[in-house]
């Protein structure tokens, strides 16, 4: 073919196209046949219409930041006037409350509540759980970007860090049943009748593996760490809570399966998430820690000698007391007189002269730095190194540590806190991570028994 037919031919098929797109609506033409303006007040319409369609209105489990802190479900109703009622379980306060929202445009569409309401305890720069988030509160926002609609749910984006949020349709169900996500609160902290420790035990359908397991409850905050040599997996998730159990973020992933909520059970206490073909993860109890230390050595006959205390204005506020121990402590209070506390709680082990005792130090509630008694009660100190725990085997109560100073009847104001030091079946003595000193536990091994003490060494 000549090279100026091939022109032609060129020129034809040009011309064709040309022709072609001048007579069909092209889908670029159908995108931008509205201005801006018209498709951000489309897109607000949009929204309104969706937030009003839903005859109980929306729920949001909102994890703020799923790194540090868990979730919190909030409930909310949309009105037209422009007002949204609004519950949520940040407390013990699930009441419903009234505000004031507005769909607002700018470089997009947003929901913003503009009075102040239940999801602002979550932006409040001076409310925070921890220190570490001091000036930086909850994390939270009270203002949501509109990115669409999926699947019956409304999807956004938080103004401030970009994180995507789904409100799904609520239901009369949630509005009632919102103040028993604070009862499932209580089972996650764990009763005082439970076991002291707990595990994550994993299923892949073949395998199980067991890690260890703690919750903080003022940020609503797991992790779960492997001790099995060669397996070194661990997990740190956001918890939320709902009538029948917990929700986590992010997802407990096993066998390439997310897990994401778990089931309560009364009976044993745990929280089972179920997947396919044998696949489960569950928090559960367990009688003794998964990590048994080395730290009842330092407490053996012939080692240094060593001192620790609870101290009521060190070691009194630490989570890790259980319930047991301070409600031990607040009965043994009370039958010591009207006005007494105790100050101190003083084991000493391994003394000069070869003794080692408990010593209890009693003060005035009217002025705690002047101690009015003492009682001591010398114990004879074992330990087993396959349990890897202490016992101390009761001797003689005394008021003075004094040389010949006599033995005195035992009180029996002390005997059900003091027989959880000296139980038969022994403690485990484990240091515990505290803030401004060197602390550990004595934690029985039969009871929900536990008191952080500060170490002198």
């Amino acid at each position: 073919m000549k090279v100026k037919h091939l022109y032609k031919y060129l020129f034809a098929a040009l011309l064709a196209l040309q022709l072609s797109s001048c007579n069909n609506n092209t889908d670029a033409e159908q995108l931008f046949d509205k201005t801006p303006t018209d498709r951000l007040n489309a897109q607000k319409s949009e929204l309104k219409d969706a937030l009003l369609a839903s005859p109980f209105g929306w729920k949001l489990v909102y994890f703020t930041d799923n790194t540090v802190l868990g979730g919190y479900t909030h409930l909310f109703k949309f009105a037209q006037d422009g007002t949204v009622e609004m519950a949520s379980d940040f407390d013990d306060d699930t009441a419903v409350y009234k505000s004031e929202y507005a769909i607002q445009l700018g470089s997009t569409v947003s929901l913003t509540f503009t009075t102040k309401n239940r999801i602002h305890l979550l932006s409040e720069s001076d409310n925070y759980p921890i220190p570490a988030l001091r000036s930086k509160g909850y994390l939270g926002d009270f203002q949501f970007l509109y990115y669409g609609q999926e699947k019956g749910e409304i999807i956004f984006r938080t103004n401030r860090t970009a994180k995507e949020l789904r409100f799904v349709k609520a239901t009369a169900e949630d509005w009632a049943n919102l103040p028993q996500n604070l009862v499932m609160e209580q089972n996650v902290i764990g009763a005082p009748t439970r076991p002291l420790f707990r595990l994550l035990e994993t299923n892949d359908g073949t395998k199980t593996h067991q890690l260890d397991f703690s919750f903080s409850p003022v940020t609503r905050f797991a992790e779960a760490n492997s001790i099995e040599a060669g397996y070194s997996v661990s997990y740190n998730m956001g918890i939320g809570y709902t009538p029948t159990g917990i929700v986590v973020s992010p997802a407990v992933e096993v066998a390439s399966q997310k897990l994401t909520e778990f089931v309560y059970d009364d009976a044993t206490g745990s929280f089972t998430a179920t997947g396919t073909n044998g696949v489960s993860a569950t928090i559960k109890y367990s009688t003794k820690p998964l990590v048994l230390t080395d730290d009842y050595k330092l407490l053996a006959p012939g080692s240094a000698n060593n001192v620790y205390a609870y101290i009521y204005s060190i070691t009194k506020a630490e989570k890790a007391n259980s319930a047991l121990f301070l409600s031990l402590l607040a009965n043994a209070e009370a039958s010591a007189g009207a006005g007494i506390m105790i100050t101190r709680i003083q084991p000493w082990f391994n003394n000069a002269d070869g003794t080692s005792y408990i010593e209890y130090r009693f003060a005035a509630t009217t002025n705690p730095a002047v101690t009015i008694a003492r009682r001591y009660h010398y114990f004879t100190p074992t330990v087993d190194a396959t349990k890897k725990t202490v016992t101390l085997t009761p001797g003689v109560w005394k008021s003075s540590t004094a040389a010949g100073a006599p033995a005195i009847a035992a009180p029996s104001y002390l005997k059900a806190l003091d027989d959880q030091f000296m139980n038969p079946s022994g403690l485990y003595f484990a240091r515990i991570p505290v803030s401004g000193y060197t602390g550990y536990t004595f934690t029985s091994t039969t009871t929900p028994f536990r008191m952080v003490a500060y170490s002198f060494q």
